[in-house]
């Protein structure tokens, strides 16, 4: 299954890992694996995730207050990650991107 992501999820991405691995060396790096933990599991189970809107769904990302959010686009079998969201700031900011 093919996982993409949308350019502001990227960046969110690449955010989170700069802040993280400022604050402690290595940080950022435990932050990466548990996100591709999330992303595993996503891919394997892509419609088991709690159902935010109306097309997304959201994947806690485990140690970490994050959640990816996703559209599953069956008839593709793609997986696109629409936001990589801090789980206590601007809740829902994401939504304007669907």
């Amino acid at each position: 299954m093919k996982v993409i992501f949308l350019k502001l999820a990227e960046k969110e991405l690449d955010d989170a890992f700069e802040y993280y691995e400022s604050t402690q060396s290595g940080l950022g790096f435990r932050f990466l694996a548990e996100v591709e933990l999330s992303q595993s599991r996503i891919t394997s189970f892509p419609l088991s995730y709690e159902e935010i809107g109306n097309y997304s769904r959201r994947c806690l990302v485990q140690k970490f207050p994050y959640g990816l959010i996703y559209k599953y686009i069956e008839s593709v079998d793609e997986i696109l990650i629409v936001a990589v969201a801090h789980l206590h700031r601007k809740p829902d900011y994401w939504v304007d991107i669907e």
